[in-house]
């Protein structure tokens, strides 16, 4: 897998190539996801007791990054509704144009990334506007696999979205 740094570039030509699918197609061929959908076959997520918990030494949380088990390629290219939460990456004025979207609140800021393969860098033309940090969300747009470096964590995962929405 070839691992690639976040760039503006590469985030708009990603958005660009999306821009000739006609939303109506999209809409039809969406594919709801759970996070466990990401992993690979045998694979565990991380226990909902772990999630929580802070090694209070001097390294960083993105240090602490569990290794990630791999990605699944069979959701490449396809259109997805996934749920999760936000962390901000970019911003263009007050909306988020890239972000990092986490199974569960706190990842990659309060506690330390999960695996690669639980984490997907979202990017939008439109700028979404939070509500605060770590705002649930569902995020719709094609999914693809990458293996990202950020500030924050390994990303598996890319996602050009189409939607973003409260979680109700």
């Amino acid at each position: 897998m070839v691992k690639h740094r976040l760039t503006r570039r590469g985030v708009l030509a990603g958005v660009a190539a999306l821009s000739s699918v006609p939303f109506a197609a999209v809409a039809a061929d969406t594919v709801d996801l759970d996070w466990d959908d990401l992993l690979p076959p045998g694979t565990k997520t991380i226990p909902n007791s772990l999630r929580g918990i802070v090694e209070h030494d001097e390294s960083s949380l993105v240090s602490q990054q569990p290794i990630s088990s791999g990605v699944r390629t069979d959701w490449n290219g396809k259109t997805v509704r996934l749920p999760g939460f936000v962390v901000p990456v970019e911003y263009d004025g007050t909306g988020v144009t890239t972000f990092i979207l986490v199974p569960y609140v706190g990842a990659c800021v309060h506690v330390p990334p999960p695996p690669a393969n639980q984490l997907v860098l979202v990017t939008t033309m439109r700028p979404y506007e939070l509500e605060g940090l770590f705002e649930a969300v569902k995020v719709t747009g094609k999914l693809g696999t990458a293996s990202t470096s950020t500030e924050l964590a390994e990303v598996g995962y890319t996602l050009v979205a189409t939607k973003i929405a409260p979680y109700d």
